[in-house]
């Protein structure tokens, strides 16, 4: 096939390229596709994206060709002293020959990913005069990048731009209006309350419950903003993964610290069974703490009064897990297939409905994020188990 032939092929190729990009409306395999498309299409050995945080004026590794997930995650681009930070900037396409000469290249990635950037070729995501990240492809095996190659990044990158931000707005628009359906019921009983606080034959009684009342409301819609914001986070995938090695035995004697008062007050037992030689976990910390914390508190609420709640861990060569169990009722069996869909809310034993609906769908994110996976296993009328499995990184 001679150079004519060659191009002809791509630019074919961008068609339907163009065609399943404009399809996909998830961003996570949205952003897969684009990566394997921009490798495959120019012939090199890996490709990345990297999405630009304007409030924070830095770039974050999203998704990569030649890395797992739950270690791109803890990478940040700074736009001072990187390629892609000066793509962002200039909104220009870069091509380097050699990287090892040029002074902005940001070397901290390779050394955290044990992968070696010897060439590189980067375009910016654009789109409505907005810089959403930059595109790049790393190592030509047969030479130097061609103008071939720029030329067929540059129009896969406005491709991309375009699919990327109607993922994000797509996303957004459905995220919202569940959001703001979900706010109806709160702010209803508090028109509804504000409205009995003006009628003169409210006795000194009703008047304190009805303020109770709103004080309540107003708590609730503070804790479904809150999780609503972190749920949109993770999902749009500008929330970054601090990976740290750390005590897991430790960090679960702080879950249940913050958790006793709560527990106190359902009459419920807290124990966790980990072995003394358990090794150091890699994960974010925080954010392995706040799914604990998340399914401690389920596990509270959903228990009997005087139950038990029991965190187990194990270990194995590919992956550790972290189990949490309850003595409650159980999670009717209709129920499970749900569980972890936004806004999806079982009745507790008591009758009300626990939660803003969004936890469960917020640790989903968060162990997903890890590359790993949650589970529940429950029969009715005997507790229930959740377990978070995370991959270990290989020795």
């Amino acid at each position: 096939m001679n150079e004519n032939e060659k191009r002809l092929e791509g630019y074919r190729r961008l068609i339907d390229i163009a065609r399943d990009l404009a399809s996909t409306l998830d961003l996570d395999i949205l952003l897969n596709r684009i990566v394997f498309a921009a490798s495959d299409l120019t012939e090199t050995e890996a490709a990345s994206i990297l999405l630009y945080d304007d409030a924070a004026r830095q770039l974050n590794f999203q998704v990569a060709t030649n890395l797992d997930k739950p270690t791109m995650h803890g990478l940040v681009v700074p736009l001072e002293g990187s390629i892609a930070g000066w793509i962002v900037t200039n909104r220009k396409a870069a091509r380097i020959p050699n990287t090892k000469g040029d002074p902005r290249h940001f070397t901290s990635v390779g050394h955290q990913t044990h992968v070696t950037t010897r060439s590189l070729l980067g375009v910016p995501l654009i789109t409505k005069d907005k810089v959403v990240g930059v595109l790049e492809v790393i190592n030509k095996p047969d030479g130097d990048f061609t103008d071939d190659d720029e030329d067929l990044l540059q129009v896969l990158g406005a491709q991309a731009a375009v699919a990327i931000e109607n993922a994000r707005l797509f996303h957004q628009s459905d995220l919202v209006a569940e959001f703001v359906h979900e706010l109806r019921t709160p702010l209803a009983s508090i028109g509804t309350a504000t409205y009995l606080l003006l009628r003169p034959e409210m006795s000194q009684e009703q008047r304190q419950a009805t303020i109770h009342n709103i004080y309540n409301e107003t708590l609730r819609l503070n804790t479904l903003a809150s999780s609503f914001l972190d749920l949109a986070r993770l999902e749009s995938g500008r929330v970054q993964f601090n990976l740290t090695r750390f005590d897991l035995a430790a960090a679960l004697d702080e879950c249940i610290e913050i958790m006793q008062s709560l527990a106190d007050e359902w009459s419920i037992n807290m124990e966790r069974e980990i072995p003394e030689d358990f090794p150091e976990v890699e994960a974010d910390r925080d954010k392995i703490k706040q799914v604990v914390l998340n399914l401690l508190s389920n596990a509270i609420k959903y228990n009997c009064p005087h139950g038990t709640v029991t965190m187990t861990a194990g270990c194995k060569d590919n992956e550790w897990t972290l189990s949490i169990h309850d003595t409650g009722t159980g999670i009717p069996v209709k129920a499970i297939p749900h569980l972890f869909e936004k806004f999806y809310r079982v009745k507790a034993s008591n009758g009300k409905v626990a939660g803003t609906g969004l936890g469960l769908s917020i640790c989903k994110e968060i162990v997903a994020g890890h590359g790993g996976t949650i589970e529940v296993k429950s029969k009715y009328g005997k507790g229930a188990t959740f377990t978070i499995h995370i991959p270990r990184p290989a020795s």
